[in-house]
C-alpha cells in the first residue's frame, strides 16, 4: 500500500509519569565587569499522587531551561511517604528547614487538605487527601516552606495496621 505525501501515523503521546507544579520563578542577577548577567531560578514540585513527591531547584539562561532542569533535580530527590488507607499520614509530624517550620497533622476521611501555600502543593502531589498543615515559621519563602514539608514527610514512620491474632479453639 502506497502512502500519500504528508500522511502520517498518529503519534502516541507518552503519558507523563509525574504531575508537576511550578512553585516559584525568579530572575536572579550576577554583576560582572561588563554588566549584569540575568538567569532564572525555578522551583518545581513533582509527584505521582501515589506516595512519591520531590522538590527541585535549578537555574538556567531562560525560563524553559530552568524549569526542565528543576524537574530533573526533583526526580533525583524523590521520596516515598507512608500513607494510611491511601488518604492521610500515619501520625503528626513537624520539621524545620532554614527559617521555615511546618506542622502536619493527620485528619479524618473527607476532611480534605487544609494547608496553605507550597505545603499544600507538596501534600497534594504526594497523594495525601486528608491532612491539616500549618506553617509556624515567619518566612513567606515558598522554597523553604516546601523543603520543610519534605523534611517533615521524611521523618514519618511506616504505619503498621493492627493485626488480630486468631485464637485456637479450646478443646475440653
Amino acid at each position: 500500500m502506497q502512502k500519500k505525501f504528508g500522511s502520517r501515523e498518529p503519534r502516541l503521546q507518552k503519558k507523563e509519569e509525574f504531575q508537576e507544579r511550578l512553585l516559584d520563578l525568579r530572575r536572579v542577577t550576577r554583576v560582572m565587569a561588563g554588566g549584569k548577567r540575568f538567569r532564572f531560578r525555578a522551583t518545581v514540585v513533582i509527584g505521582d499522587r501515589n506516595g512519591r513527591v520531590g522538590v527541585g531547584v535549578a537555574k538556567g539562561l531562560d525560563v524553559i531551561q530552568s524549569i526542565s532542569k528543576a524537574k530533573a533535580d526533583a526526580k533525583k530527590h524523590m521520596i516515598t511517604i507512608p500513607r494510611v488507607d491511601n488518604r492521610t499520614i500515619p501520625h503528626e509530624v513537624s520539621a524545620k528547614y532554614s527559617a521555615a517550620h511546618v506542622l502536619i497533622k493527620p485528619a479524618g476521611i473527607d476532611h480534605g487538605i487544609r494547608a496553605g501555600g507550597s505545603v499544600r502543593f507538596v501534600l497534594e502531589l504526594a497523594g495525601i487527601k486528608d491532612a491539616t498543615a500549618k506553617c509556624l515559621g515567619r518566612t513567606p519563602n515558598k522554597l523553604t516552606n516546601a523543603m520543610a514539608a519534605i523534611t517533615a514527610l521524611t521523618k514519618m514512620k511506616q504505619h503498621k495496621p493492627l493485626i488480630k491474632k486468631e485464637t485456637a479453639p479450646v478443646v475440653a
